[in-house]
């Protein structure tokens, strides 16, 4: 069964990238697919809108590409990841007992219902990519230590843990969302073993 991981960009700022990846690797394989934030990439897209103007339509555009280079962050960190663009890409890396990292700009693209808008983000496209791998669950891995007990979507979005758009992704994907914060990683295993 497939767990969507979304691995928040902050990470690597909060300098607990390397920890969370381990425990992707360690315990996600055969079942754990990958979903990359946009990090420092997304954030120089957010600088260079409000510098140049550009339309949130192509903010958007570029924010997936941003999410695509920390895809490739991630795998320089962890060379065994195998980096997929297609869901048969995807299942054949974990049908192989790895762990699947996703490239979402081709994809995304091919989807003309994807809102071109800050309100939807790496969260929201984590959970769209839940419900096309009909996946049985996803976990988001944040910097900040969620609520606890376990939030809503909603709950998630109005704290602004998450965008806007989500709550509704999430609903769609029709499976349990976990959100992991700093020290979780035992959470974490215990969502990928679907305990």
């Amino acid at each position: 069964m497939t767990v969507v991981v979304k691995l928040g960009g902050s990470l690597g700022a909060a300098g607990t990238l390397a920890g969370w990846l381990a425990a992707v690797l360690e315990h996600g394989g055969g079942h754990a697919v990958i979903v990359p934030g946009g990090g420092v990439f997304a954030d120089a897209v957010r600088t260079a809108q409000r510098r140049d103007g550009f339309s949130d339509r192509a903010a958007h555009r570029m924010a997936v590409l941003a999410m695509e280079q920390y895809a490739h962050l991630l795998l320089d960190l962890a060379p065994d990841l195998v980096a997929c663009a297609a869901l048969a890409e995807m299942r054949a890396a974990l049908a192989a007992g790895g762990v699947a990292l996703w490239l979402p700009a081709r994809m995304v693209a091919a989807d003309p219902l994807i809102a071109g808008s800050w309100d939807v983000t790496s969260d929201s496209l984590a959970a769209w990519l839940a419900r096309r791998l009909e996946a049985a669950r996803l976990v988001l891995i944040k910097s900040a230590l969620p609520p606890r007990p376990s939030a809503t979507p909603a709950r998630l979005a109005a704290l602004g843990l998450v965008d806007a758009a989500f709550p509704a992704f999430a609903e769609a994907a029709n499976c349990p969302v976990e959100c992991c914060g700093p020290g979780e990683t035992a959470r974490l295993a215990a969502a990928l073993a679907l305990r």
